[in-house]
């Protein structure tokens, strides 16, 4: 083999690893993207059930029969 034909070779081995990385990291970034996308909607959940368990430990809940009363009586009036 030349080194005409072995330079040849080299920058054909070089243009198709370059090719290859680009879709690897077309790839990846696709892949970050859902990731992405799933983690924003694990933290809204996160928060959410933060929230419940908060709202729940500082009894701010009110118990279901006591609204149920309350209701009635305003529709009673």
């Amino acid at each position: 083999m030349t080194e005409k034909e072995k330079s040849i070779v080299f920058i054909t081995d070089l243009i198709e690893n370059k090719l290859r990385k680009e879709r690897e990291i077309e790839y990846f970034e696709e892949k970050l993207k859902e990731i992405e996308k799933k983690l924003f909607f694990l933290k809204k959940e996160q928060n959410v059930t933060e929230t419940i368990l908060d709202i729940i430990q500082n009894e701010k809940v009110l118990e279901f029969k006591q609204v149920m009363l309350e209701l009635k009586g305003q529709t009673d009036e």
